[in-house]
């Protein structure tokens, strides 16, 4: 332990363990990370004492499963209402798995080589021991040195084990710019169905940790390799070999390839905004025509990409503000720029992306833009579009802004809480669109009783 430099609590958790005679390591990416001189970011531990041993040592941990795992909460706090938490697992050797996710039967051992062969991938198959050092029965640490992500023994076993090391294989190869050996990607590409038997949750969480690392366009590329991204996103697998241009132009753009190159060229790090890159033109291939020209449209592929980006959001159980970002993001992508807008144009415009979501959908452009072969990422139009939209922010801009409300409505029309009530305030609202100078309260007073 001396060479690695470790965090107070988990120096205090290892000889905690130690004192009371259990065996106790360090296991997974945090070995992996402290052997690449990287930030660790979660700590587990593995050890020969049972569940509720481990409790004993710590009361104030919890377990609420049947697979060892006792979570230990941290004494510092890490967020304004969340704590750290370190997971310490019994030790276990695993039979035959039903579900392609969990263990039939799960057996504890004491013996670490034991637990480290049911791991996934040899650089995660590493314990670290301050009695032992390094246990390292898979040679993961030549892995790691030469950059390679290859499964624990027989990769078929381990992918049909848990069908989420399909996925979780390429992730951890894109966020470490590794390879993955060769014998293990076509285990990969060969039970690539099994990705099926996988709760959406689960990949969802898998493929935003992937578009959130520094190659998210590497990953992705590597997902259709393997035969994943035609399973999880078949809207976007369906964009390849469609041409975007037609005869007239000197470049031919295949949509999903364009779409490959938005995400690459997105400067967002947003991993909900470099989603929207890769999906922002889905809606093209229900809304493909080919004139007689050869001259290829795809009109109001906007709003049937919105409606497909809202069916995915669904698909990935994504919350409710995710869902409602990524549609928007994805149904208004084709703005116009024009030096020429009036306000209230750009005010149309602001209320339909969303106020919060201006600068991403910006990004999204950029990304557009260059994934269309555009040398430059902003026009001088983006750029004055852009000094508009913060002009226009300036001045009142939502329902809230008014000045006058439901209450006045209520009190001027006699009315008692009902839509008209909204009907009525979004009226107001368009007409200080257009001009806002008319938001006084006088003049919307006068215009309630219009109105009503």
């Amino acid at each position: 332990m001396k060479n690695y430099t470790l965090p107070v609590e988990v120096k205090n958790i290892i000889n905690k363990f130690q004192k009371a005679h259990f065996q106790i390591y360090i296991v997974g990416g945090a070995v992996r990370d402290l052997l690449m001189d990287k930030k660790v970011s979660d700590w587990d531990f593995t050890t020969d004492a049972k569940p509720e041993k481990i409790l004993a040592l710590f009361p104030e941990g919890f377990y609420d499963n049947k697979f060892g795992t006792v979570g230990i909460p941290s004494t510092s706090k890490v967020g304004p209402d969340s704590f750290e938490v370190y997971e310490v697992t019994t030790m276990r050797k695993e039979g035959k798995y039903g579900d392609f996710r969990h263990p039939n039967q799960v057996v504890w051992t004491d013996k670490i080589e034991e637990d480290l062969a049911r791991r996934d991938f040899t650089i995660n198959a590493i314990a670290l021991s301050g009695v032992e050092g390094l246990i390292d029965p898979f040679n993961g640490q030549d892995d790691i040195k030469n950059k390679i992500i290859r499964a624990v023994g027989d990769p078929e076993t381990r992918f049909q084990e848990d069908a989420l090391r399909l996925i979780r294989a390429i992730r951890i190869a894109t966020e470490l710019e590794f390879d993955i050996e060769k014998d293990t990607f076509m285990a990969i590409k060969k039970n690539a169905h099994f990705i099926k038997e996988i709760a959406w949750e689960r990949i969802r969480d898998e493929l935003l940790k992937l578009l959130v690392s520094m190659y998210p366009y590497m990953g992705t590329v590597k997902l259709r390799e393997a035969g994943i991204l035609q399973i999880i996103l078949p809207e976007l697998e369906a964009c390849f070999g469609i041409v975007q241009e037609g005869p007239k132009h000197d470049r031919v753009y295949d949509i999903g390839e364009h779409s490959l190159l938005t995400l690459k060229l997105c400067p967002s790090k947003n991993p909900l905004v470099r989603l929207t890159a890769l999906l922002h033109d889905i809606g093209k291939v229900e809304t493909v025509k080919t004139a007689a020209d050869g001259n290829v449209t795809f009109y109001n592929h906007d709003v049937a990409g919105g409606q497909l980006a809202l069916k995915i959001a669904r698909r990935f159980n994504l919350s409710k503000k995710q869902s409602d970002k990524l549609f928007r993001l994805v149904r208004w992508h084709l703005f116009t720029v024009d030096e020429r807008q009036t306000d209230s144009a750009i005010r149309r415009f602001i209320k339909n992306v969303g106020v919060e979501n201006v600068d991403d959908m910006m990004d999204v452009r950029i990304g557009d833009r260059l994934g269309g072969g555009t040398q430059k990422a902003v026009s001088w139009r983006m750029e004055k579009f852009r000094e508009r939209i913060k002009e226009v922010l300036k001045k009142p801009f939502s329902i809230s802004d008014l000045k006058v409300n439901g209450n006045d409505v209520m009190k001027e029309l006699n009315l008692k809480p009902s839509p008209k009530v909204g009907e009525v305030l979004n009226k107001l609202f368009e007409e200080v669109l257009e001009d806002s100078s008319k938001n006084n309260k006088k003049y919307l007073l006068e215009k309630i009783k219009e109105i009503g």
